[in-house]
């Protein structure tokens, strides 16, 4: 420890929680050591240990030893030290460090530890370990009499960065040589049986060590990076130096058990993780208010990434997806805070969609406006500033002005304001002069709401030929009514406005049915073009919620819908099937209730399903042909043409099985029966899932359910798509099935995975979730309140679910009973 220059006499407080204290002692600089009292130097409550200055050494600096013993066996918590699968592990982001001693638990606090223990694997933070050497004995204490490895990290990180791994491991092993020539060690660890499913993490993890090399120059520090996959682990995964802990699912891949969007995560999570080595670990956060520091950056960089691995076009897409259903109802709801948010309850719930996804977009932004080299140019003087410290979101911000010479002070309200801006845009034609100007205007539903820094990348296209006649340019609206005049234009024009959602706003443009098609047809902006798409079909279903909700049945679907989708099923110029299956699916309904002041669940989901079974009836023969067409040509493969014919084989399926009869669910036990890899398969059984077999209806059901389910063969993370499936199936009994899964020999409330299968996965079911009588939202208070018991982290609502409660607030009548749950920390949105 070393005293602080500017308060030399204060007591020194430990942070720690559920240690049982055996010894305390201090030993000052000239190796003296004093064991300490209770009482006389020291207290002791819930939180930590106080030591009075008066017991301290009197000189600048010292050291601090206690002894202290911890039940990792009975940690159902799994923050600290706990056991999973028979082996121990640790998570210490946020406050896990104090559950194993005591320590000045905070990220502008670095230290080093040195574990100790004798098992068939021990890992830890750093480099190679010094052979194993006798643990020295406590001043005042028996001998001990075993051995242990010291893990040398050369960089003090934060106690939140601390990892121990110990057990009985199996692994695979390979090298990476960094761009100055030298050696890398990699490991990745897993218990034996999935060994065989730690390939792709490692193919991933060298393409991210390589990418970051050449994308940032950032080169890896150490000179082994190991990685541990645990399946009992409340998050995805942990960037602990050098000794990455994940979550199994977001590791173990084979084409027999992972899907291709589990292949993608593995990817994406992979390098996450270890890009955090440098936006997280080098340079880490102040305190946690400025968590968004380096999970919005790790994200955006992350998103890069897995968009160079494969379709920039296809990742913004599933991106902004996420952003519109997880992160917009969070701002429009209770529990909106800014990125940089001021005070927190629980910080199990400081973890939102706004600190990590609407951080990566407010990270995008600083991209749009000084461009790729000017962006590099800052994350350069970044890095060059504030290597080894812990900074705060300004810091960055100052870095990428002062690197591309521009003025970001009113940037920083992204980081001050809650809230998800609307931009409205009006445009107007001048003939004679050939001038078009476009009027921007931006609000916002939070008072006191001041004018944001808006980067509007714009295009026009001419209705003629949907030449582009203005390329993209980036208009930065600073002002709550701004307009910008476009030269030489030589044509009335229809503008492609907030081109690749280069902020995250909601956008408001009058455009017509037929405007919408045409962008949906010509836009040069891949992500435009399904926009348009998006905008068409939100229009119809809203329409629809609207008839519905005034008593009236649903009628028939515009031309211009069935008309746009038949064009872009049928449409053969695609080389990105992906991006052809995500214009083919409609919006998710968390989306489309961001649309609705007050949500009517009811009237939403039967206007979605007629839209979806009238599009299957009016395009049958043309689906079945294209999905006929997609059909698999050979084995197995997985490289991005082939992962983009399954998802558009598959999206075609969803609708081909909305009839709900006997030659739909032939349709999908035929597939079932014929997939050879997991994606197929799980799509297959999926529908099936959908399919109501009360009475001994559709035996396909039952039978394709029994068949995943037994060959599994106790595969924990197939186990979960199991559940998960039939846990979102849209039936009309959905709780009481959720409820008899819950009962099933393979459930468990400990695991986060199989608990996140079922009750997660029920949440999602906007139909049955939302119930009239409120059984819904009875069950999933219930189920947090019984968690909370044994992991008040995994307890603390996953973004779906607080999404699902947070729109719950905008419906007419919610069945809630806030006097129950409105105290609970985890609950306090509700």
């Amino acid at each position: 420890m070393e005293r602080n220059a500017d308060s030399p006499g204060s007591d020194l407080f430990l942070d720690g929680e559920e240690l049982k204290l055996f010894r305390v002692y201090v030993r000052n600089d000239n190796g003296e050591v004093t064991q300490l009292q209770e009482g006389d130097d020291y207290s002791l409550n819930d939180d930590g240990m106080l030591i009075k200055n008066s017991s301290l050494p009197s000189g600048n600096k010292y050291t601090v030893g206690t002894v202290v013993q911890i039940a990792p066996k009975e940690n159902t918590r799994l923050s600290g030290l706990y056991t999973s699968g028979g082996n121990f592990c640790t998570q210490c982001e946020a406050e896990g460090f104090r559950r194993i001693t005591f320590a000045q638990d905070r990220p502008d606090v670095r230290l080093n530890a040195w574990p100790s223990g004798d098992f068939p694997v021990m890992l830890s933070n750093g480099n190679n370990p010094v052979p194993p050497t006798l643990i020295p004995s406590p001043p005042g204490g028996e001998k001990v009499d075993k051995s242990y490895a010291i893990w040398e990290d050369p960089i003090p990180k934060p106690s939140y960065l601390f990892a121990l791994v110990a057990g009985d491991l199996g692994s695979i092993k390979s090298t990476f040589v960094t761009k100055s020539g030298r050696k890398v060690k990699l490991e990745i660890f897993s218990e034996k049986e999935n060994v065989d499913q730690l390939d792709w993490a490692m193919e991933s993890l060298k393409a991210a060590m390589k990418w970051d090399e050449e994308k940032f120059g950032l080169e890896y520090d150490l000179d082994i990076f190991n990685v541990v996959a645990v399946n009992d682990f409340n998050m995805g995964a942990m960037e602990n130096k050098g000794l990455n802990v994940f979550n199994t699912a977001y590791v173990l891949a084979k084409p027999e058990t992972a899907t291709d969007l589990d292949y993608e995560r593995i990817e994406g999570v992979i390098g996450h993780e270890y890009f955090h080595n440098w936006t997280g670990n080098r340079v880490t956060c102040r305190d946690w208010f400025q968590l968004t520091l380096k999970e919005g950056l790790t994200v955006f960089r992350d998103q890069l990434f897995s968009g160079d691995m494969g379709s920039h076009a296809a990742k913004r897409i599933e991106d902004v997806r996420t952003l519109r259903s997880r992160q917009f109802p969070e701002d429009a709801g209770p529990l909106s805070h800014p990125i940089r948010p001021e005070s927190y309850i629980a910080m199990d719930n400081f973890y939102t969609a706004t600190v990590y996804v609407k951080g990566a977009e407010v990270i995008r932004m600083y991209r749009t406006l000084v461009g790729e080299a000017g962006f590099r140019k800052g994350m350069d003087l970044y890095f060059k500033r504030h290597d080894g410290q812990a900074v705060s979101c300004d810091d960055f911000r100052a870095a990428m002005a002062d690197a591309n010479d521009i003025n970001l002070d009113q940037f920083e309200r992204w980081y001050l304001q809650a809230g998800t801006p609307e931009v409205s845009a009006a445009g107007e034609y001048d003939a004679e002069a050939k001038t078009y100007k476009l009027t921007l205007k931006q609000s916002s539903k939070k008072e006191d709401t001041l004018p944001f820094h808006i980067p509007v990348v714009t295009g026009l296209l001419l209705k003629e030929d949907g030449s582009e006649a203005v390329a993209s340019r980036v208009l930065e609206l600073k002002e709550e009514e701004q307009t910008f005049t476009f030269e030489d234009v030589p044509s009335e024009p229809i503008p492609s406005l907030l081109r690749d959602l280069s902020a995250p706003v909601k956008l408001r443009y009058k455009y017509s049915d037929e405007d919408l098609a045409f962008l949906m047809k010509h836009d040069t902006d891949s992500f435009n073009r399904w926009e348009a798409g998006q905008q068409l079909s939100t229009r119809v279903i809203l329409g629809m919620v609207e008839e519905i909700k005034a008593g009236g049945e649903p009628g028939a679907l515009p031309a211009s819908l069935v008309d746009s989708f038949r064009a872009t099923l049928l449409e053969k110029d695609i080389p990105d099937k992906s991006l052809q299956a995500y214009a083919l699916r409609l919006p998710d309904p968390a989306t489309l209730a961001e649309e609705m002041d007050v949500i009517d669940p009811d009237a939403l989901y039967k206007a979605l399903k007629h839209v979806r079974r009238s599009l299957a009836d009016a395009l049958a023969s043309e689906l079945r042909s294209v999905y006929d067409s997609a059909a698999p040509s050979g084995p197995y493969k997985k490289n991005s043409a082939e992962v983009g014919r399954r998802r558009l084989r598959n999206t075609i399926l969803s609708y081909l099985h909305e009839p709900r009869d006997a030659a739909a669910a032939k349709l999908c036990f035929d597939q079932f029966e014929a997939a050879d890899c997991m994606t197929d398969k799980l799509a297959a059984v999926a529908c099936l899932a959908n399919f109501d077999d009360a009475g001994g209806a559709f035996p396909e059901r039952a039978e394709a359910l029994s068949k995943f389910y037994n060959d599994a063969d106790g595969d924990a993370l197939v186990l979960n798509k199991w559940f998960g499936i039939q846990a979102a199936a849209d039936l009309p009994d959905l709780l009481s099935r959720v409820k008899d899964l819950m009962q099933h020999e393979d459930f468990t409330l400990k695991n986060p995975n199989r608990l996140r299968s079922v009750v997660s996965s029920f949440a999602g079911s906007q139909h049955k979730f939302h119930a009239k009588d409120g059984s819904g939202y009875e069950f999933l208070g219930d189920m947090v309140l019984e968690v909370d018991q044994l992991n008040p982290q995994a307890s603390g609502l996953s973004s779906g679910d607080r999404v699902q409660l947070l729109q719950a607030l905008r419906r007419e009548a919610t069945g809630l009973d806030a006097a129950a749950v409105g105290p609970h920390p985890r609950l306090v949105a509700v």
